[in-house]
């Protein structure tokens, strides 16, 4: 992984750089823009996709793992943005109101999309546990996207798989990607299976074996938690590579606006199979 060296970094076939994003006339918040260099750009399997992450709610955008993803997308081509929730933006850990989180990913959406280089790109929303989530009620209330991609989908809370967060999910047409550890609390894959299911052709999942909701393995998986990240940054790979591939324009949800804090939200996640 690169060094940082002031607002740029260097890697191998990317840059990194900090930037702010405003919410509203009182709120801004941090985000990096990761890219690919202009001259390796075209030689890349992502060029031409615009992504963003947003974080979980146990964290911020400096995560270890959204790192990686975020840095491994853009090695592969793709003009990623992660980005910090309200809430984390000011040291609290309690995450924001349902509808204030969805306005901060609208504004990083929004920000990216109105870049020089995501001209052109296929848009894709998503981000671990809570930051996929709520992308994907985003999209669901009408925000254009021509994906979403979703890292550990929490299909329910902990020890609670009755209380389902998949009923906006229906609204979406867009391709979604799940990707979900076979040992995630917070996504039973007995419940995702029939969800994913339900959302037929638009729905691809891949799982990673051992792998927790943070995508953490055991010893006994004969592997660690490097190799399992690889292997979730492979996987939204090759998926993003046939979304870019694709002549699709960007789909809005269909039906009627949900609001992300009513009971009509549900969803799940997963990593190595494909739907």
């Amino acid at each position: 992984m690169p060094k940082q060296a002031g607002r740029k970094v260097m890697g191998a076939q990317y840059t990194r750089r900090s930037v702010r994003i405003r919410v509203d006339a009182a709120t801004t918040v941090s985000g990096v823009l990761a890219g690919p260099k202009p001259r390796a750009a075209a030689a890349l399997p992502l060029n031409g996709v615009a992504v963003v992450l947003g974080h979980g709610a146990g964290a911020d955008m400096t995560n270890a793992f959204l790192s990686a993803v975020h840095e491994g997308l853009a090695a592969r081509g793709a003009l990623v943005l992660k980005f910090n929730f309200a809430y984390t933006e000011t040291g609290r850990k309690a995450p924001d109101a349902p509808a204030r989180l969805v306005a901060t990913y609208r504004a990083a959406a929004a920000w990216l999309a109105a870049q020089p280089a995501a001209r052109g790109c296929k848009l894709v929303l998503g981000g671990k546990s809570m930051g996929g989530r709520i992308a994907s009620h985003l999209v669901a209330l009408g925000e254009p996207a021509d994906g979403l991609l979703f890292l550990g989908y929490p299909l329910h809370p902990a020890g609670r798989p009755e209380q389902l967060r998949d009923e906006h999910l229906a609204a979406i047409r867009a391709p979604m990607l799940f990707v979900a550890g076979t040992r995630d609390p917070l996504c039973d894959l007995a419940l995702l299976r029939p969800v994913l299911a339900k959302l037929g052709r638009r729905a691809t999942l891949a799982l990673v074996e051992d792998g927790d909701h943070s995508f953490h393995v055991r010893k006994s998986s004969g592997r660690d938690d490097a190799a399992a990240t690889a292997e979730v940054i492979a996987a939204c790979a090759k998926w993003l590579a046939r979304l870019a591939s694709s002549a699709s324009r960007p789909a809005r949800a269909a039906g009627a606006r949900r609001s992300p804090g009513g009971g009509s939200s549900s969803g799940r996640g997963g990593t190595s199979q494909a739907r």
